[in-house]
């Protein structure tokens, strides 16, 4: 088995981030296999070296260990590149201009209703024919969406979480209708989560991502793009998120939950397993 934890480094690490990493980790150490770190920075703009700092030093406490060197993402954007020049010449991208106040005007006319996906209102096609191209053309410095239509196939996972064990099965259709014409790589990033993220577990080897329930419906999308690379398509665990006592999902800006502050409070590694709901080491 190998396994990931792939934090971004644009906040402090809180509860969910240490819920997702231990359970990863002791996954992999129970199974005797491997436990990888990569840190997910292609957004420049909100990647801060103090974080990725914090993100060593929390997982360290946390009686973590990784093995290997630390894949960091922004050392990787020949590679995403790469993949995208091949797209490209594929005919399977085409540039897109429209910004997100475009695509919400034409998601919801009358007539059309707006379909949510994944990465929210599903690309009404605007741009596709407008953004096509000829064989040899450079790859535009733009946003570049895949043509979905071309890409999809009828594909499969299997799943170990605990909500969705089994072989989950991915249609042609479902994916061009409820997830439509996806981003791969953002103007000011030269990629994106979903292509770099394949991408990466693939040049890791990574055999078992685990990861948070809300990135399960993402995951279509992740091994359509296996499928069209030509990658091996990991098993799954989508584990439950830790809330709030709101029932609200934590995020970043949660630092009262941040590890540093139960830590400064006096709170050992072990409660930081109890609050997760995880066994403390022996």
């Amino acid at each position: 088995m190998i396994t990931r934890f792939a934090p971004s480094p644009t906040g402090p690490l809180h509860l969910g981030h240490a819920y997702s990493a231990i359970l990863a980790h002791d996954m992999a150490r129970a199974a005797g296999g491997k436990f990888l770190l990569r840190i997910e920075d292609i957004d420049r703009q909100r990647s801060k070296p103090e974080w990725e700092a914090q993100i060593y030093d929390d997982l360290r406490w946390l009686g973590l260990s990784w093995d290997g060197p630390v894949m960091r993402q922004s050392e990787r954007l020949n590679i995403y590149r790469q993949a995208l020049e091949t797209l490209w010449e594929r005919d399977l991208l085409f540039a897109c201009s429209c910004s997100r106040r475009d695509i919400e005007a034409a998601a919801s006319a009358p007539q059309e209703g707006v379909p949510l996906g994944p990465d929210g209102i599903v690309y009404p096609g605007t741009c596709r024919e407008r953004g096509a191209h000829h064989p040899g053309q450079p790859l535009p410095q733009a946003a570049l969406r895949l043509r979905m239509d071309r890409a999809a196939c009828d594909c499969s996972f299997e799943e170990i979480g605990p909500a969705h064990r089994g072989i989950h099965h991915i249609t042609r259709e479902r994916m061009i209708r409820e997830v439509g014409d996806i981003v791969l790589a953002r103007r000011e990033m030269g990629t994106s989560y979903h292509l770099s993220v394949v991408l990466d577990d693939a040049a890791q080897g990574v055999t078992l991502v685990t990861r948070g329930e809300d990135l399960f419906e993402a995951t279509a999308i992740h091994v359509t793009l296996q499928k069209l690379l030509e990658l091996p398509t990991p098993t799954y665990c989508h584990h439950d998120l830790i809330r709030d006592e709101h029932g609200k999902r934590l995020a970043k800006r949660d630092d009262a939950r941040a590890l540093a502050k139960y830590r400064t409070e006096g709170a050992t590694p072990d409660d930081i397993r109890r609050m997760v709901g995880l066994t403390p080491l022996a």
